[in-house]
């Protein structure tokens, strides 16, 4: 049994402590938005937030996160009000969408440690996550809007 809160709700779960946590999220918490891509680690689909860090829950088992707080896609905004969130929408950054996301919670991440980035920094941290739509200007660009819209000292 591991104990951790998910999008701030306390839960308990009965998996094997080296289960990735992207299968307990999905299979025995039943939050589906969190998504498989590569199984290692690799594209970022599955990128949620433990601790405020962006986590990679594919290669995470369940039994690291013991009392750690995760934050899936979800639990992010549940409104979708977060700055990234509406920058994704206003700029119709997703095709498929299918990554998108791992891409948000990645790009949440990369706001919390580089408020205002550069073209550079965005390459570089977003690096690995990975859209088969090739929708990086545009994931580059709903970063940049973000970042404007989050105010001066913000956590994102």
């Amino acid at each position: 049994m591991t104990s951790f809160t998910i999008n701030g709700r306390a839960v308990t779960v009965d998996a094997e402590d080296d289960t990735p946590l992207l299968w307990v999220i999905r299979e025995d918490i039943g939050l589906t938005g969190t998504k498989f891509g590569c199984g290692i680690g690799m594209c970022g689909a599955c990128t949620v937030h433990v601790g405020g860090r962006a986590t990679r829950s594919c290669i995470t088992p369940v039994g690291s996160v013991a009392g750690a707080a995760v934050t899936t896609i979800e639990g992010l905004d549940p409104a979708g009000a977060h700055p990234v969130q509406q920058a994704w929408r206003a700029l119709q950054v997703p095709q498929c969408g299918y990554c998108q996301s791992g891409q948000i919670m990645q790009a949440v991440a990369l706001l919390t440690d580089f408020p205002q980035p550069n073209d550079e920094t965005i390459d570089a941290v977003m690096d690995g996550s990975l859209c088969r739509c090739m929708t990086y200007v545009r994931i580059r660009d709903a970063i940049k809007r973000a970042a404007a819209a989050m105010p001066s000292g913000a956590k994102a």
